[in-house]
């Protein structure tokens, strides 16, 4: 049986990168609400032209919408999924119960990537990416190897996010802690969830969940 796992964790802490990583080592497909937003508008298709009204308002995607269009991806893979950037709130985690109930899925684990907030201002706000392939690198924590030129793809020009600023980022911690640590304790009581350091370096971080995701995996196949 496939392992099915969330990353819980705020803006920036690394969340989409580790699920690459954990795609390419097990196969987990990462299901990151962003890009699942712009794939379904992109299609036409009768949902995502919903979801394009909702998001040219300026309003939030209702849940609904939201687990319907995460219900139709999952319909489309066999293998596990890492679900990266939701649920936000205890009603959404709730809906996603309830979907994935009806689907014959479950939670495997929820893994939340712990992070020390003044830390973590200052690795956001040093962050910037290769113009050409968006590789990330961060003034403090992972510079080019050669001065100027991406390790990618040799290209040599970069861009600092105008949103990667203190204000901004303080301001994206406070939602984050207001709206999506009650899922902390909502998915204790489930006696799925687990704890990394997000604060460690990305190898030593991919490490850990991959102690994880290995144990997990054996105990679905014993």
């Amino acid at each position: 049986m496939a392992i099915n796992l969330i990353l819980l964790g705020p803006p920036g802490v690394g969340k989409g990168t580790q699920a690459q990583i954990l795609f390419k080592k097990y196969g987990l497909m990462q299901l990151s609400t962003g890009d699942m937003l712009r794939a379904e508008v992109q299609s036409g298709s009768e949902l995502g032209v919903e979801a394009k009204k909702i998001m040219t308002s300026g309003q939030l995607m209702p849940d609904d919408v939201m687990l319907e269009i995460i219900a139709q991806r999952l319909k489309q893979i066999e293998t596990g999924f890492i679900l990266d950037g939701f649920p936000r709130t205890v009603p959404q985690a709730e809906g996603l119960d309830i979907m994935l109930k009806g689907m014959g899925k479950k939670l495997t684990m929820v893994i939340e990537m712990q992070v020390d907030d003044t830390v973590l201002v200052k690795r956001i706000c040093a962050r910037f990416t290769c113009n050409k392939c968006g590789t990330g690198y961060n003034y403090h924590f992972r510079m080019p190897q050669i001065e100027g030129q991406c390790d990618n793809c040799g290209h040599d020009e970069f861009t600092h996010r105008a949103d990667d600023n203190e204000e901004t980022v303080k301001g994206r911690l406070e939602i984050y802690h207001a709206q999506t640590t009650p899922l902390i304790p909502y998915y204790k009581d489930s006696g799925v969830f687990q704890t990394i350091d997000g604060m460690a370096d990305i190898d030593a971080v991919t490490a850990e969940l991959g102690v994880l995701v290995t144990a997990a995996m054996a105990a679905e196949a014993s």
